[in-house]
């Protein structure tokens, strides 16, 4: 029994070490394809962004972050090429904030590595016992309830 299984959060604790792990061997893999400038918290922008943009404003509320850590965040982006600043379509006064090229292939690469991760782990695993464990997660990530569980950074 691991020392985190002897305080009765191994589960947890492997969780944890899981998810970060698959962040790291993502983010070494963007890196070698040329978006080594992309960092994970990134990847929860381009996600908002990927539904026909966002502003500033809904970018920081999905985010969980101020109005001007979004707007630091968007900046980083836009001078890297990943986003760009357009006219708002309802506001003459706004900006929706959108994905370029670029944005859309650095989340082509990220769901093709995904794919790839989640094809080893089944390799390892086998089809039956990859199936009972993503039930179990399905059933964990439920067991929190509408709305607590969203797919945001960790701060």
């Amino acid at each position: 029994m691991s020392e985190a299984g002897a305080w009765g959060y191994e589960l947890t604790f492997l969780f944890a070490t899981a998810f970060r792990a698959a962040v790291d061997d993502l983010h070494r893999e963007l890196a070698a394809q040329g978006f080594d400038d992309v960092r994970p918290s990134h990847g929860y922008a381009f996600q908002k962004l990927s539904f026909g943009g966002a502003t500033g404003i809904e970018l920081a509320e999905h985010l969980d972050i101020t109005k001007q850590a979004a707007t630091q965040m968007i900046d980083y982006l836009e001078g890297r090429g990943y986003v760009e600043r357009r006219p708002h379509p309802s506001d003459g006064r706004g900006k929706l904030v959108v994905l370029t090229e670029r944005g859309w292939a650095c989340i082509r690469a990220t769901e093709a590595q995904f794919v790839a991760m989640e094809r080893r782990w089944r390799e390892r695993l086998g089809e039956q016992e990859a199936e009972r464990l993503t039930q179990s997660m399905r059933d964990i990530v439920r067991s929190f309830g509408e709305g607590t569980a969203k797919f945001r950074p960790v701060w």
